[in-house]
Formats: C-alpha cells, structure tokens, sequence
C-alpha cells in the first residue's frame, strides 16, 4: 500500500506502535495515537518531550517549527525549556540563508524563554527547501501534569483562536498572487500574518488554563484540523464527544480564503488553536482567564461515553463528526503540483 501526503492512517500506526515501541519504568507517557509528548519521570518532576518536523512552510521556517514543538509541550500542561533541531539543508543554500535560519531561531526562543541547547546541520540530496526537525525539552511538576487520554464524560470541550488559523497563513503565503488576484494586497498580508495575530503559539493559554481550572485533557490540532484533533482526543481517552456546530468558529478572513480555495477549515492545519478538555464546574473560569488575555474561547461541545460516537450536532439533529484522512491543505497543495 502506498500512502499519500499526510499523517500515517491511524491504525496502522497504532499497530506499530504497539509492536515496535519500548519503553522503561521511567517512561509515564510512551508512544500511542493522540498523545502529543513523552513524560519521562525524573525524580520530584516529571521532563517532557516533543519532536516535530516543519514541512508546510518555507517563510520563517525556523521560527514557525520552535513554537510547533513548545505547543505540544505546553499541552501537557509542561513550560517549555530547551530546544534542539535538526537542519536539512539544500544544495546551493546560500551562507545568509542558514544565518538567517538561526537567527530566526534565535528569535522564537527569546519569546518563549526558550535555550537553544544544541542540534545538527547539513547540506543533503534532493531537498528543494530546507526542512527543520525540531526538538523540545520542558519541564512539569508532577501533580501538574497534563495528559491527551484524561477526558471523561460530562467535561467540556474549549476551543481557542478557532478553525484553520495555520491554513489561513499557510494559503496566503504559498498562494500570493491567487490570494492578491482574488482579495486585494492588504488582504493577503493580514492573511500571511496569522501567524503572530492571533499567532501560532498556544503556550500562553495552555498555561494560563492549568492554572485557571482543573485540565483533564489538551491537544494542539495541527494536520488534519480541529476535527481530526477532536478525533485523537476522543481516541486517547477512549470517549465519544458532542460537537456543537454553531459553535465551532472562525474568522471572516479564514472562511473567505477557504471557500475560495475549496478547503473546508475543518479538517485544514490549526497550529494556534487549543483544545482543552476541562472539569464542567471549572470551564467558565477557564474560558474567562484566557478571554482575559485577549485569547478568544468557546465553549464547542461536551464529553460523551465512548458508545456515543464522535458526533456533531447540526441545526438540532446529530451526525458523524467529519472525517479527514489528509489535511485539507496538503490535499491542496497536491492538487496544485499535479497541474
């Protein structure tokens, strides 16, 4: 079976998995489907670690895959610390690129209070643009601890920023002169510029949330969108969940860009949006600290017994939550190297 761009389907990747993947007594939090870190304990705390690679965006790559890594990271509920990369390099890269790279770096570092503490480098085959696998270490106490499978029914579900904030940046920033043609100049850069506004970061609400109320599950969708984040969230706990469609939101620019690309911003990349499963009593003020940080929060659904399903509640009748087997955008950008 040969796949297409995206994520490996689910199933088979939990088949292996659970074949391949060993651990020690010290691992609390191993490999599994839906689970955004490893938690390794480490006496009167617990280190937690995430590597992800960047591999939609060629613009501020290297700021763009910091902020990746620390928001899986922030989702255990754990501050990012140190950070390592690894740089794939292509051939005929100039010397004011790769300092451009570690500049950049540099930068979404300083933001987060983050330590550049070490990596590797190389010019390699066959790469038409750089690729950054990134890597990083944070740090949580060990009743403070956050994790994907903690959901349980009755809690609610919160969702920051909305749908397909990275997708809008994404579309605007590979795509300028459909977006210009379409929607104007001014439209295109505020577009490219969710990135920082409302900003890919989740770092400050995750922690806010923690402190705000008790957590019992959070996730970062990133490919495949918020519904496939819902998704993994639901599997990791072994729950179903009842999505309120009109609750579900996003901004005018997003639905613009997305209608007119054919993208449903459902199920395209959401890197900068949350969703943090809460204890029923403590979601209001959850919501109401991060809405006080200027974040927008709502409140898009509830946990239900896993026999439930994953369903979405439309116009007052329920149905099957959609379904994404490849994110939206990469479906896009596919489509566009074909032609």
């Amino acid at each position: 079976m040969r796949f297409q761009v995206g994520k490996l389907p689910h199933g088979l990747l939990e088949r292996l998995l659970e074949r391949y993947a060993v651990t020690d007594e010290r691992v609390v939090v191993g490999p599994r489907v839906g689970e955004d870190c490893a938690v390794i304990d480490f006496g009167d705390r617990y280190l937690v670690a995430k590597t992800d690679p960047i591999t939609f965006a060629t613009e501020d790559i290297a700021w763009y895959v910091l902020h990746i890594n620390a928001n899986d990271v922030a989702t255990m509920g754990a501050r990012p610390r140190w950070f390592l990369c690894t740089a794939l390099l292509p051939e005929g890269i100039a010397e004011g690129e790769v300092e451009g790279l570690f500049a950049s770096l540099s930068r979404a570092a300083e933001e987060l209070g983050v330590s550049l503490c070490g990596g590797h480098t190389e010019i390699t085959y066959g790469l038409d643009r750089p690729i950054l696998v990134g890597q990083m270490l944070g740090e949580v106490e060990k009743d403070r601890l956050v994790r994907s499978d903690g959901a349980r029914p009755g809690d609610a579900i919160l969702l920051t920023k909305g749908l397909a904030i990275e997708a809008t940046a994404l579309l605007a920033g590979e795509f300028p002169e459909k977006v210009r043609e379409m929607f104007g100049e001014e439209f295109r850069r505020r577009c490219q510029n969710y990135l920082r506004d409302p900003g890919l970061s989740v770092v400050p609400e995750a922690l806010t949330a923690c402190r705000a109320g008790r957590i019992h599950a959070m996730h970062d969708p990133t490919e495949g969108g918020v519904a496939t984040g819902l998704r993994e969230l639901a599997h990791a706990s072994g729950v179903g969940m009842e999505i309120w469609e009109d609750r579900l939101f996003l901004s005018d620019d997003t639905g613009r860009l997305c209608e007119a690309f054919g993208v449903d911003p459902a199920g395209a990349i959401s890197s900068g949006a949350l969703l943090i499963v809460a204890d029923p009593d403590d979601a209001r003020a959850v919501r109401e600290a991060i809405r006080a940080r200027g974040i927008a929060c709502e409140e898009i659904g509830v946990v239900r017994e896993a026999s439930f399903g994953i369903k979405l509640r439309k116009e007052g009748k329920l149905e099957e939550l959609p379904s994404f087997p490849r994110d939206e955008v990469a479906r896009l950008f596919e489509a566009e190297e074909r032609s």
